[in-house]
């Protein structure tokens, strides 16, 4: 019985991103006032979809997902999850979950590889679609954070308090949460930056079209400190 999950919350369409990838800014109710944008992405191949970061989507919003093929592959590379077991028992879909992803993990979509964190307190991955450009998906490590009618008026006042709103931005509360006493990610960060990528998209915040490989850079070098090398 789907009626067991959480509800679907407020959503816009389906978007293109590129040829078989799409993106879906949902939402998130924390506090009867704070509501925050969250993102999913849809890759197709094959006549299959992956989800990652999924998000519930309400009757109108299923429909147009299913008409691109079927749910087949749930992709958890983060904290986000809470619409995951939703989608398993739905379409009795494959959960791929961060804490048994490596770098050489074959997916069964050709033309997306791992990126895999090595030094997060808790197992955080990225997804490359090596395709068009590069399109790199993140969940919480790196957020592009964009307007959006989403996001409540006291969540854009919070988020700006706690330093969000930056474009390409690490994430403050993901990096305090996820990096080792003493320790620090930028080694991760200047891996990352060095895949090939044109297109971002975060668990929240919206799509950067252009030179994000440039921003991501520069939001290391304003963040971590430093430079990054090209």
């Amino acid at each position: 019985m789907t009626n067991r999950f959480p509800a679907a919350q407020a959503h816009g369409p389906l978007l293109p991103i590129l040829e078989n990838a799409w993106y879906v800014t949902g939402s998130v109710q924390f506090k009867p006032l704070l509501r925050l944008p969250r993102n999913m992405v849809v890759l197709r191949h094959g006549g299959e979809l992956m989800l990652v970061n999924s998000v519930r989507l309400n009757a109108e919003g299923e429909a147009e997902l299913n008409a691109l093929g079927r749910v087949a592959h749930i992709m958890q590379i983060g904290m986000h999850g809470m619409d995951d077991p939703y989608y398993v028992d739905r379409y009795q879909a494959k959960l791929w979950h961060a804490d048994a992803l490596r770098e050489d993990t074959v997916l069964p979509f050709p033309d997306v590889r791992v990126f895999r964190f090595a030094d997060t307190i808790r197992a955080e991955c990225a997804l490359l679609v090596q395709r068009d450009g590069g399109l790199l998906i993140t969940c919480d490590a790196i957020q592009h954070w964009a307007p959006s009618g989403l996001m409540s008026p006291l969540a854009k006042v919070a988020t700006r308090l706690i330093g969000f709103q930056k474009p390409a931005q690490i994430g403050p509360p993901w990096r305090k949460k996820q990096t080792p006493p003493g320790g620090t990610l930028r080694g991760d960060f200047e891996r990352l930056a060095a895949l090939p990528f044109r297109r971002l998209i975060g668990g929240h915040g919206g799509l950067l079209e252009v030179d994000a490989q440039a921003q991501v850079r520069a939001s290391i070098a304003r963040e971590l400190g430093g430079t990054v090398g090209r």
